[in-house]
């Protein structure tokens, strides 16, 4: 069984890191040059209790996260946040020529202001959208710029702004992450597009192999379960792709199998809708008419 260590402050986080302790409890920007990874913790599942951001390159690291395991081997950004179960698998000399840097947030930092709720808003921290943030230069630069600022104002003399000051920032960076993403999605359209093959094969043996009048009809979240990424990361995916909801793609898929049945066998349209699962067949026959504009009944018709 793998060990779980849990780091609930930032000051923990630091020490298990080789880094110097934090200068403000809630908040720590970190070069991440100085980060300290160590194969004999390999095997170790970190849970924190707090947000971290990451932006590194040239560090040989695997991350599993969400069940899935990626190779950070390019300058990317990956997003964390509090409760949430990782492992870091390092190579020995992982220390050479690596940068960038880390923010760690306290949700308490938050405490009592607009984004202690508006942060969990943001995609790309759920659980299972493990696909890290792939940077231009551009967009590398106007990051580091930010983080710039934040470093600058929690180094200085703490003031009655300064609070406010750091969490627009944060904000900001988060604004832009989120941009980032979208453009991600357009120009990766090759991987986003392994996503809709893999999603339409999954669709294909569950109406083939599977008795749905058994199982039933099959839902999106048994959908984003077989691929492995959250609801919304698979909907604003599939709407940058084909404008369709995931459920769209799913009744589409249900037509197009009733289809098959209604002009290729004898069976009526009750049995139909059993066999594809739907417990009453007025449901069926009110989704077929509402995607074909034909009752089931006119398009076995259209075959005679």
């Amino acid at each position: 069984m793998k060990e779980v260590r849990k780091l609930k402050s930032l000051i923990e986080f630091h020490r298990s890191r080789g880094l110097p302790p934090p200068l403000h409890p809630l908040i720590s920007v970190v070069d991440y040059a100085a980060v300290r990874l160590s194969p004999e913790n390999n095997n170790v599942n970190w849970v924190f209790d707090f947000y971290s951001i990451t932006l590194k390159r040239n560090s040989a690291l695997k991350v599993k996260y969400g069940q899935q395991q990626y190779d950070f081997d390019e300058g990317v950004m990956f997003f964390i946040s509090p409760g949430q179960v990782l492992r870091i698998e390092t190579l020995a000399n992982e220390q050479e020529n690596k940068s960038g840097w880390m923010l760690l947030v306290h949700p308490d930092l938050f405490w009592n202001t607009a984004l202690a709720k508006k942060i969990k808003q943001y995609e790309f921290f759920d659980y299972s959208v493990n696909e890290a943030l792939f940077l231009s230069d551009t967009e590398e630069a106007t990051l580091n710029g930010i983080i710039q600022n934040i470093r600058q104002e929690h180094h200085s003399n703490i003031d009655r702004f300064s609070q406010d000051i750091i969490i627009s920032q944060i904000e900001t960076l988060l604004n832009y992450s989120e941009r980032f993403y979208q453009r991600q999605f357009i120009t990766r359209r090759t991987t986003n597009h392994r996503v809709l093959d893999r999603m339409e094969s999954i669709l294909t043996q569950y109406f083939q192999y599977e008795k749905l009048s058994v199982r039933g009809l099959p839902t999106v979240q048994y959908l984003t379960e077989e691929l492995n990424i959250s609801p919304g990361y698979l909907s604003r995916l599939l709407k940058e792709l084909t404008g369709l909801s995931t459920l769209q793609h799913i009744q589409n898929k249900v037509i197009e199998k009733a289809k098959e049945q209604l002009s290729t066998t004898d069976l009526s349209i009750s049995e139909v809708a059993y066999e594809l699962g739907f417990e009453h067949s007025q449901s069926f026959s009110k989704m077929f008419k509402s995607k074909t504009h034909l009752s089931p009944l006119e398009f076995r018709a259209s075959f005679s």
